[in-house]
C-alpha cells in the first residue's frame, strides 16, 4: 500500500515538474513565438498592436500570439521584391563559410601543434591564446581597425574573414580533444612509417572530429549573427551581411518586413544548432579517448 502511495506521489511530482519546465520553456520561447507571429501579421495589425513603439502613440504594446489575418506578404516582399536581401545573404555566406574553412585549416593545425609537439614557450603561447579568447571585441576593436586599415582591408569582406580565421576559440576547443589521443598510438604510427601529415590526417582529424564539428557549429552561430564587426569595418552597405539587413522598425511600412527578415536570419542558425547538437554535447564532455 505504501509503495502504491509513494508511486502515486512520485507521478504527481513528475507531472508538476514537467508542468513547471513547460512554463519555463514557453517563457524562454516567447520571443521566438512573438517574432514568428509578427512576421505573418499585416501592416495594419502591426500598427495597431505596436503603435506605442512604431508610431509613438500612447499606451502599451499588446501583441497576441496568433494574428487575426495571417499573411505571407512580408516573406514575398523579401524574396521577390528585395534584391538587397539576396546580396546580403551571399555576403553572410561568404563571411561565415570563409571563416569556417579557414578555421578548419588553421585552427586544427594550431591545436594539433599545441597538443602533441614540444617547442620553446609552448605554455606561454597557449596561455596567450586563452587570454585573447577571453577579450571581448570592444577591447580589441581599435587595434583591429588600425591593423586592417594599414593592410587596406577596411570596407572589405576579408577584413572580417581574416581575423575570424585566426580566432583562438577553435584552437582551445579542438586542443582538448587532441590531447586525449594516446601518445602510444602516435608512436605506433610513426614506427609503421607514418609521416607527420599522415598522423594529422588519419589520426588527429578522425579522432578529434567531434570537437572540430562542435567548434564549427559554435563559430557558425557566432559569425552568422555578426553585428559589431560589419558595422565597425564596413562602410559600403552592399557589403553588409544578412544579420544587419533588418529595416528600420520605427517605420510602419517596414515593421513586418523586419519581423520576416529576422525569421529568415534565425532559421539557418536554428537548423545548424539542431543538426550539431550531439556534437556540441560531445564537445562539452570532451575527453572521450583514453589511453
Amino acid at each position: 500500500m505504501r509503495r502504491i502511495l509513494f508511486a502515486g506521489k512520485l507521478k504527481i511530482g513528475q507531472k508538476l515538474l514537467w508542468g513547471l519546465l513547460a512554463v519555463l520553456a514557453l517563457a524562454v520561447l516567447f520571443p521566438v513565438i512573438f517574432l514568428i507571429a509578427g512576421s505573418i501579421m499585416g501592416d495594419d495589425e502591426l500598427s495597431t498592436y505596436l503603435g506605442a513603439v512604431i508610431s509613438g502613440k500612447e499606451g502599451y504594446v499588446n501583441m497576441p500570439l496568433l494574428p487575426r489575418y495571417p499573411t505571407l506578404s512580408h516573406f514575398v516582399e523579401i524574396f521577390l521584391d528585395s534584391p538587397a536581401f539576396f546580396v546580403m545573404f551571399w555576403n553572410s555566406i561568404k563571411i561565415t563559410f570563409g571563416v569556417l574553412i579557414g578555421q578548419l585549416v588553421v585552427g586544427t593545425m594550431a591545436a594539433w601543434g599545441f597538443a602533441k609537439y614540444k617547442f620553446p614557450g609552448k605554455k606561454g603561447f597557449f596561455l596567450l591564446y586563452i587570454i585573447l579568447m577571453l577579450l571581448p571585441f570592444q577591447v580589441l576593436m581599435l587595434s583591429d581597425y588600425l591593423v586592417l586599415d594599414q593592410l587596406k582591408l577596411t570596407d572589405n569582406l576579408w577584413g572580417i574573414i581574416l581575423p575570424g580565421i585566426f580566432s583562438t576559440f577553435p584552437v582551445f576547443i579542438v586542443h582538448r580533444f587532441f590531447t586525449e589521443i594516446p601518445d602510444s598510438l602516435i608512436e605506433s604510427a610513426k614506427l609503421d612509417g607514418a609521416r607527420e601529415w599522415q598522423l594529422f590526417w588519419y589520426i588527429a582529424l578522425p579522432i578529434g572530429s567531434s570537437g572540430i564539428i562542435a567548434s564549427l557549429v559554435l563559430d557558425f552561430l557566432e559569425y552568422w549573427s555578426l553585428i559589431e564587426q560589419p558595422l565597425t569595418f564596413l562602410k559600403d552597405k552592399s557589403l553588409f551581411p544578412l544579420s544587419i539587413f533588418l529595416p528600420d522598425i520605427t517605420n510602419v511600412s517596414k515593421s513586418g518586413m523586419a519581423f520576416a527578415a529576422s525569421v529568415v536570419t534565425f532559421l539557418p542558425a536554428l537548423l545548424v544548432f539542431l543538426g550539431g547538437q550531439d556534437y556540441l554535447e560531445q564537445g562539452i564532455m570532451a575527453g572521450a579517448v583514453k589511453e
